[in-house]
């Protein structure tokens, strides 16, 4: 048997010290340091690790370190992470080196606290350099890595334990694991709320991406029926909003679990996203009982000690509860920002990054810019290529805020480069999850002499097209010829003229 005293410091008086109610803060307090087997938190570490090291592997395989974060002269970068650059020479190689040796770390619980914080504020740093490289499950590994530094994972079944001698415990504070399970349930909650939206509940964008995927070995000749774009609108939205309710109570957890698996599995074939399947897979897992991981391990169950004494709040298990509340305050207001600006949120993107808004919006972009030298009366268009790679050029147009980056850097450079001041046209039209293409910019403003700052951006176009029975399906370079769209007459000749003279 496991006495927890040697584990858990003790509490008590607790109304003499914050003025809350005894019987609150001593029901909370027991409830949140109430000893709880550690195998899940081993487990977790030891799988987080792992899929760390793949994943940045990964990416060193596939030589993204060299094309996204090397190659390029400029990145985009979120309001406020401007000043992040990435590391000379071979840094950024040195870089990702750095991130597996810690995610090995990590897993083998060796210097466990130091490998878990190199990770953390390293992958954030990776996270925040590249804003075109966004995706959800990248921004949660930033979460879990931030939370695994304070978590005691190494306590148990660890090279620190053995090596080093460091004190060794059995139970963990019930906080430790729930923290998890509650930043595992976000993005499956949040991203089930984004779902009540008109274009999902009438099966776009999803019903576009299903058709495309008819070639898919056994699943494609499924994906052609009329229901099937509805299933998976609707079944993706109630398995978001339900499976953790499904999870977390014990008649329907196993069967939760197996549907979680053929749903993550599916979208692991049907869409490129990277590990996020196969991690959710494993991270799911933590909604089962503690000690049913000693139980799949074939270790013998562990007998915890009830915890009866009076309970002593000192200022450390203080301090926990107030960083839990503001943590657990922020995850749940934090996604919903976008509600402080006007418009659609997919269509203006203001607000859409760390709100769980997952495979919810597809968006054709046709984009020029069009620069005048005022000192010279030259015009022309900038060629965009000789600035960004691939992925920026396919990411950049869909978000405004973008987009006002780019020319504020194509500004800045012909500053410096040629001394001169131009004057920076956008003409940017979009198509949201197939309606009918319109002016996602003003096309009438100077763009160079704009400012790029936090609140609305009242240049962005409010979308006024309606979601149509039928997809636009138009080429690209038809668009300006069939749309009555009100654009100034210097972009309407330069495309009707001869074609004109880049600007390089």
């Amino acid at each position: 048997m496991i006495d927890p005293k040697t584990d858990i410091m003790e509490f008590g008086s607790p109304s003499e010290q914050t003025g809350i109610p005894a019987s609150r803060l001593e029901s909370l307090s027991r409830w949140l340091f109430q000893p709880v087997d550690i195998a899940p938190l081993v487990f977790f570490r030891i799988f987080f690790g792992l899929m760390m090291l793949y994943h940045i592997w990964a990416m060193t395989r596939d030589r993204w370190v060299q094309y996204f974060y090397i190659d390029p002269d400029f990145h985009f970068s979120y309001p406020g992470w401007s000043w992040i650059e990435p590391w000379p020479g071979i840094g950024m190689h040195i870089h990702f080196g750095i991130l597996m040796v810690a995610a090995v770390g990590i897993s083998l619980g060796l210097y466990y606290r130091f490998s878990a914080l190199t990770f953390f504020l390293g992958y954030s740093y990776v996270f925040l350099l590249e804003k075109s490289l966004y995706q959800n499950h990248c921004y949660l590994i930033c979460l879990l890595s931030g939370i695994m530094v304070l978590l005691p994972a190494h306590r148990a079944c660890s090279l620190d334990r053995f090596l080093w001698r460091i004190k060794g415990s059995q139970v963990m504070p019930q906080w430790t694991l729930w923290l998890l399970r509650f930043q595992i349930a976000i993005p499956y909650f949040y991203g089930g709320i984004a779902k009540l939206n008109f274009d999902w509940l009438h099966t776009q964008p999803i019903g576009m991406w299903v058709q495309r995927r008819t070639d898919v070995p056994f699943l494609g000749a499924y994906l052609e029926e009329a229901w099937v774009p509805w299933f998976f609108a609707y079944g993706g939205l109630l398995f978001d909003l339900l499976i953790v309710p499904a999870l977390m109570w014990r008649r329907t957890r196993l069967l939760a679990y197996m549907i979680s698996i053929g749903f993550h599995l599916t979208n692991s074939i049907l869409w490129e996203i990277g590990i996020f399947p196969w991690f959710m897979i494993g991270a799911s897992l933590l909604f089962f009982p503690p000690s049913s991981f000693r139980k799949a391990a074939h270790l013998s169950k562990l007998e915890i000690a009830s915890q009866d004494a009076p309970l002593r709040f000192g200022w450390g298990q203080r301090m926990t509860v107030i960083t839990l509340c503001v943590y657990i305050s922020w995850q749940l207001i934090f996604p919903f920002r976008h509600f402080l600006y006007p418009g659609n949120v997919s269509w203006n993107e203001e607000g859409h990054h760390f709100s769980w808004h997952m495979m919810l919006r597809e968006k054709n972009v046709g984009i020029r810019f069009y620069a005048y030298d005022p000192a010279t009366n030259q015009r022309g268009l900038i060629k965009v290529e000789e600035f960004l790679n691939s992925r920026q050029l396919s990411r950049m147009g869909k978000d405004p805020d973008m987009v006002l980056e780019f020319v504020h850097y194509v500004r800045d450079h012909y500053r410096e480069h040629r001394n001169t001041e131009l004057e920076i046209y956008v003409l940017n039209i979009a198509s949201l999850n197939g309606r009918k293409p319109q002016l996602l910019m003003d096309p009438k403003l100077n763009y160079a002499v704009v400012d790029r700052v936090w609140t609305p951006q009242p240049w962005v176009v409010p979308l006024t097209e309606s979601l149509p029975e039928e997809s636009w399906n138009m080429p690209l370079d038809q668009w300006e010829k069939v749309l009555d769209l009100d654009i100034p007459k210097r972009m309407q000749l330069a495309r009707v003229q001869q074609p004109p003279r880049q600007i390089p």
